[in-house]
């Protein structure tokens, strides 16, 4: 029998690199002599018994001879059960049953009675398969949605190995997906509503202002007061989605396979909340085998809510250091090196002690001194370094809790923060990424404005990241009251929201 070929790939990182597969059957065998080289992992190496009870539960008969199959190239590890449907169909075509050449890319899993099961990656899979050029793309039909965000290649949802089988020997048979729509997403999310929130405008205000500027929020405050009813509404006034932030956060979810069931582009930013229990590989990304990603990268595009900060295991938060400062992570192994990006806004939220009440009037803190500084020993220097927003968040009055109106809405907030992103869109940067180099000319101070920074740095001991997270911040409240100048009220409001850590941790 003739050597035969199908085309699949396998996912590096958040991308895909093309991969052969070859069949060949040898008479004298048996069905018995099964040969699959090419660094297979466990899920591949057992595709053997999947596709020979697909192949008989979908009118095949499974050859009597030895088959050897060779994932190419060999020097690259495969993992997942993606590569069933590509080596069934190779068999299959070694049998004489398809086409004598496959010019379509193919991935999916196997059930014993030949249904094809989704996979995760499928969308840079596609994208994989429009680079090198192949005719279309045969994939489970629950991932059709996803792989057609891809331009330019004709997408085949199947749901089971004989209509793959019958797409091959006679195309005209199935339609293929429609392509999806390359439009920006436009604003839409399920966060809930700011005017919810009674009380809190210093930290509505804080909100908004790492909204506008993309920067990251430490939230600090009794239990019950607010913290985490506030970091839920924060995707309510980011703004929308672009098409290719849509696009590479979808890829990361595809990748993971977190994407929901039939989705196709991601519409909403993402919104992380990872228990304090997680594992650094769970957090960053890493994990047996090949490197997938972490909650970092999940929230790409969105925001990432820490709830309870010293929960988490010191080891795993100082691990934020990189993905703060560079926006990616980097994830290093023998064999390979894998970068994902995670340009996310951070938000965490924590209480000031361990019961919860070390400075409210009104309740009692029945922790000692070395206790409290051993919670938030937890939370290190460097890390608050990059936190540009510090924000006390008290305990709300009854009188604020009746009222019958919650103030500000999302919607409002939103314009504002709209407002001033078109501003740093005009600059070219959004104001938490502006390089060091141009931190003068985009946030100019005037002379009052340089006094304010100049005593804020002496008399808080502020460090070099710290001055520089400063004039990022007053930069942003600038843009959201339409001022080119930075002037001495916006760096004060700035120098505010970066003071509270001295008040615990001083």
């Amino acid at each position: 029998m003739p050597l035969f070929r199908t085309q699949s790939a396998a996912i590096f990182g958040i991308e895909a690199r093309p991969i052969d597969v070859e069949v060949d059957l040898y008479p004298g065998g048996s069905e018995r002599d099964f040969v699959l080289v090419g660094m297979p992992d466990t899920a591949v190496r057992e595709s053997r018994q999947r596709i020979r009870s697909a192949l008989a539960n979908s009118g095949f008969h499974y050859p009597n001879k030895a088959v050897t199959i060779n994932l190419a190239p060999a020097n690259l590890r495969k993992e997942g059960a993606g590569f069933d449907l590509p080596i069934a169909l190779a068999v299959l075509g070694a049998m004489g049953h398809v086409p004598a050449q496959i010019t379509h890319m193919v991935v999916g899993e196997l059930s014993l009675d030949g249904r094809v099961r989704p996979v995760r990656g499928v969308l840079p899979v596609a994208a994989c398969a429009r680079l090198r050029g192949a005719t279309g793309i045969i994939v489970p039909k629950e991932n059709a949605a996803e792989a057609a965000v891809v331009d330019g290649l004709a997408v085949y949802g199947v749901e089971n190995l004989a209509e793959a089988v019958g797409l091959l020997a006679r195309p005209e048979t199935l339609a293929p997906e429609p392509p999806a729509s390359h439009a920006a997403p436009g604003f839409v999310s399920s966060a809930p509503d700011f005017a919810d929130v009674r009380g809190q405008t210093t930290a509505k205000r804080a909100l908004e202002v790492a909204a506008a500027g993309s920067h990251n929020v430490l939230l600090v405050g009794p239990p019950g007061s607010g913290k985490t009813m506030l970091a839920r509404r924060l995707p309510g006034i980011l703004p929308p989605l672009t098409f290719p932030e849509a696009l590479e956060a979808t890829q990361i979810h595809s990748v993971a396979g977190t994407l929901p069931k039939g989705a196709g582009l991601l519409r909403e930013r993402p919104f992380r909340s990872p228990h304090h229990t997680i594992s650094d590989a769970a957090l960053v990304g890493g994990g047996l085998g090949l490197p997938r990603p972490g909650e970092v990268s999940l929230a790409h595009h969105g925001v990432l809510f820490l709830d309870e900060l010293p929960e988490f295991p010191r080891n795993v938060l100082e691990l934020l250091r990189q993905p703060l400062e560079e926006r990616s992570i980097v994830i290093a192994r023998s064999q390979l090196t894998l970068s994902f990006p995670a340009r996310f806004t951070l938000v965490a939220a924590m209480n000031p002690c361990r019961c919860g009440y070390h400075g409210d009037p009104t309740r009692e803190c029945r922790c000692t001194g070395a206790q409290i500084q051993q919670y938030l020993g937890k939370i290190s220097g460097p890390l608050l370094d990059r936190i540009d927003l510090h924000i006390e968040v008290p305990a709300v009055p009854f009188q604020e809790l009746r009222a019958r109106e919650g103030g500000v809405t999302s919607e409002e907030m939103r314009q504002r923060v709209l407002a001033a992103r078109a501003r740093q869109q005009a600059r070219g940067f959004v104001n938490a990424d502006i390089p060091a180099g141009r931190l003068r000319e985009m946030c100019p101070l005037d002379a009052a404005g340089e006094r304010t920074l100049e005593m804020a740095v002496r008399r808080l001991a502020l460090s070099a990241r710290a001055h520089d997270r400063i004039l990022k911040v007053a930069r942003t409240i600038a843009d959201l009251s339409a001022q080119d100048q930075v002037q001495a009220k916006h760096v004060a409001e700035a120098v505010q929201y970066r003071s509270l850590d001295r008040n615990y941790w001083s």
